[in-house]
């Protein structure tokens, strides 16, 4: 037996990449060339944003700055898990 059912089409289902980090969350700015990652400075996670090409955004800021910074998933890395 056939079903139809009213109303528009179901879209596709599309997955929305997980946020690795959470609110509040202490992270840092993976290390470059030229900077020491204990020297790093460390950041709070004030916010989640939607992801920009696939990586997941996320709202920054440090102690030490009064202005916030956005950057993707893939340019962090979690305070703690550097430190062991």
């Amino acid at each position: 037996m056939i079903r139809f059912t009213k109303g528009p089409a179901s879209a596709p289902r599309v997955e929305k990449p997980s946020h690795r980090f959470t609110v509040g969350q202490m992270v840092r700015i993976k290390s470059r060339i030229g900077i020491a990652v204990k020297d790093a400075e460390t950041f709070h996670v004030k916010a989640t944003l939607p992801a920009k090409d696939g990586s997941p955004q996320y709202r920054i800021r440090s102690d030490g700055e009064n202005h916030e910074r956005v950057t993707t998933e893939d340019n962090l890395e979690d305070v703690e898990a550097v430190a062991e």
